[in-house]
């Protein structure tokens, strides 16, 4: 008779404990998000999302050396542009809000990765992903035309010293077209991290009051994925990988852990999770009213991303995080 197994006795300790952890959580896993709006000295709290702001440039440069400074390894960056139009100006001019950005942290924090969201919701006028066919109030974005925008973004944002390309629009074909575009303009070496598998999530609220971009009709169902598809889910990663793709993203992560387990099982490249903005409010919220142990609900959130499989998880909690992990 085999004697009684005890996996207790593994736990009995705290360093006993920490020997046989099998998933480790670091600072090399944390890609801390930055908004970049126009101006100087400006850092406006966003309200639905404690601890965030909306930053002007020179701003952004002091955040980026104290995340630097953390010992987290990457930021990424979003824009909210002075003006906004049909044709997302803002997203691909050379003078775009992010453009500036993402030139004065190289300059300032040349060790920094600076990523760099490829879209236009933030840019355009009505609030979706791409070209709209006039006078189409269902926010049905025209795929191809799209394309040419993202494109023209993509080799603007390389131009001004983004390290890395991360498009988040879910156009058909947007990582063949931006791969394409990026060679030939001769960034070749520069990566993209696409958001492969996104869903339209009810998750992303206070992110549309931090960016200034939620739509202002329709709703983005018509590019975004359904929440009740996880097939699907494989059927764009592996699209992603043939065209070219050399990192892949999960979004939301909360409640999409199987995704991220999917995609890890499915693929050879790097898997990001993205924990988004409703995901770190509802945290906060529940922190704020001494509801639960924020400390201890973040850091258990983390691991949970990284244990479902995720190498890089993108969060707002990642200063936090990387001194709680001191």
């Amino acid at each position: 008779m085999f004697p009684i197994q005890r996996p207790r006795r593994l736990r009995s300790h705290p360093q006993l404990r920490r020997m046989v952890r099998e998933t480790i959580l670091t600072t090399n896993d944390l890609i801390y998000p930055l908004f970049a709006v126009p101006g100087d000295g400006i850092a406006k709290e966003v309200k639905s999302m404690p601890g965030v702001y909306q930053l002007s440039v020179d701003k952004i440069v002091e955040e980026a050396k104290e995340v630097y400074d953390l010992g987290i390894p990457a930021i990424i960056l979003f824009g909210i542009p002075e003006d906004k139009d049909a044709d997302a100006t803002g997203a691909w001019h050379d003078c775009g809000i992010v453009q500036k950005a993402a030139t004065a942290v190289k300059e300032s924090v040349p060790d920094l990765i600076v990523i760099v969201d490829t879209c236009l919701c933030e840019y355009t006028s009505h609030g979706h992903c791409g070209y709209l066919q006039v006078g189409d109030l269902t926010g049905r974005v025209l795929n191809d035309p799209t394309l040419e925008l993202l494109k023209k973004t993509a080799v603007s944002q390389a131009k001004a010293g983004a390290d890395i390309i991360a498009p988040s629009g879910m156009m058909d074909g947007f990582v063949h077209a931006i791969r394409t575009a990026l060679d030939e303009a001769g960034f070749q070496d520069t990566p993209i991290l696409s958001y492969a598998a996104k869903y339209a999530s009810a998750y992303y609220g206070p992110f549309r009051d931090a960016a200034e971009s939620t739509p202002q009709f329709g709703d983005r169902r018509t590019y975004q994925m359904d929440p009740g598809n996880s097939r699907e889910a494989i059927k764009e990663i592996e699209l992603d990988i043939a065209e070219g793709a050399d990192m892949l993203m999960v979004k939301p992560a909360l409640a999409y852990m199987d995704i991220i387990w999917r995609v890890k099982e499915a693929s050879n490249l790097p898997v990001a999770a993205y924990n988004v903005s409703g995901e770190y409010s509802m945290i906060k919220a529940a922190a704020l009213n001494g509801w639960i142990d924020e400390e201890r609900v973040v850091m258990e959130t983390l691991t949970g991303f990284k244990r479902a499989g995720a190498d890089l998880i993108l969060t707002y909690h990642a200063k936090d995080a990387a001194r709680w992990l001191r």
